[in-house]
C-alpha cells in the first residue's frame, strides 16, 4: 500500500491550474507573491485506534520532509472537544504554489522514506481519511504568525458565503477594516485565508488564539463591543457577506 501518497489523483490534476492561475495572479499583482499559501490537512480518526503513530509520523518524518521541500510552517492540532476520536489537524504554510506542489510529491526524498519506514510497515492506520483544504492568504495578513505561547487555545473558523460577491464583500471587510480589531480585542491572529480548495465554498477561513476559553470568551466580548466593529458592521457594503459560521477550538500536540 502506498500511504504516502496524501493527494488523489483528482488532487494532483487541479495543481496545474492552480500554479497557471497563481503566476498569473502575482504578474498582475506585486503583493500576491508574498502572500503565503496554507494547506489545512484534517485526519478523521477512528475509534479504538492509537495515534501515537500518526503523530509520531507526521512530527517526526513528514513535517521535516516538507520543511526540506520548502515549506514555511507546519503545526499539528487535535480538537478541545470531549469524547471520541478527536481529529489531528496538519496546517502547512507554504510560500508559493510551486512550493506547494513540490511538496506534494516526496517520493525521492530519502530521508522520509527511512523515517516513514514503521509507519509504512504498519498493515492499518489510525485514520479512516483525511481532507486537505487549500488557502490562499489576505492581503492584509500575508503570512502565519505562529504563537509564542505553547499552552495557548486555537479556534479555526469558517465563514461560508451566499456567492462569490459576498465572499469578496467580506473579505474587503477583514483587508480594510476588521484584521486590527482582533488584537485590540485580544483575539491574536494566527492565518486569515480564502479558501481556493476544499468544501463550503465560497468561504475563508482564519484561526486565532488565546490562552484559554475564559480569555476566548472575553476578548470576543471585547470584539463585539469595540468601535470599529460597531461602526462597519452596518455598513451596506458589508451587509449579508456571512450566510453560516463554522468553528472548533483546538490545541497543540
Amino acid at each position: 500500500m502506498q500511504r504516502r501518497k496524501f493527494i488523489t489523483t483528482a488532487a494532483a490534476a487541479s495543481a496545474l491550474p492552480l500554479s497557471c492561475a497563481a503566476t498569473s495572479q502575482i504578474a498582475t499583482n506585486p503583493v500576491a507573491e508574498e502572500k503565503e499559501l496554507y494547506e489545512l490537512r484534517t485526519y478523521d480518526m477512528k475509534w479504538g485506534t492509537n495515534q501515537k503513530m500518526l503523530l509520531s509520523y507526521l512530527k517526526e518524518a513528514l513535517k521535516p520532509a516538507m520543511m526540506r521541500a520548502g515549506a514555511n510552517h507546519f503545526m499539528l492540532f487535535e480538537e478541545l472537544a470531549k469524547g471520541g476520536p478527536k481529529k489531528i489537524y496538519a496546517l502547512i504554510s507554504y510560500p508559493n504554489a510551486a512550493t506547494y506542489i513540490k511538496a506534494q510529491s516526496l517520493s525521492e526524498d530519502a530521508e522520509l522514506t527511512a523515517a516513514a519506514a514503521q509507519y509504512d510497515a504498519m498493515d492499518k492506520v489510525s485514520y479512516n481519511r483525511y481532507e486537505s483544504w487549500l488557502l490562499h492568504a489576505f492581503d492584509a495578513f500575508p503570512k502565519l504568525e505562529k504563537a509564542a505561547d505553547t499552552e495557548s487555545i486555537f479556534e479555526l473558523r469558517t465563514y461560508e458565503s451566499i456567492n462569490e460577491d459576498a465572499l469578496k464583500r467580506k473579505i474587503k471587510m477583514f483587508n480594510d477594516e476588521e484584521v486590527p480589531i482582533f488584537r485590540d480585542a485580544g483575539l491574536i491572529p494566527v492565518f486569515f485565508g480564502e479558501m481556493i480548495a476544499g468544501p463550503y465554498r465560497p468561504c475563508l477561513t482564519y484561526m486565532i488564539h488565546t490562552k484559554d476559553m475564559a480569555a476566548s470568551g472575553a476578548g470576543w466580548k471585547n470584539f463585539l463591543q469595540h468601535p470599529d466593529w460597531n461602526r462597519i458592521k452596518v455598513m451596506p457594503i458589508y451587509a449579508n457577506t456571512v450566510s453560516n459560521i463554522r468553528n472548533v477550538f483546538l490545541r497543540l500536540v
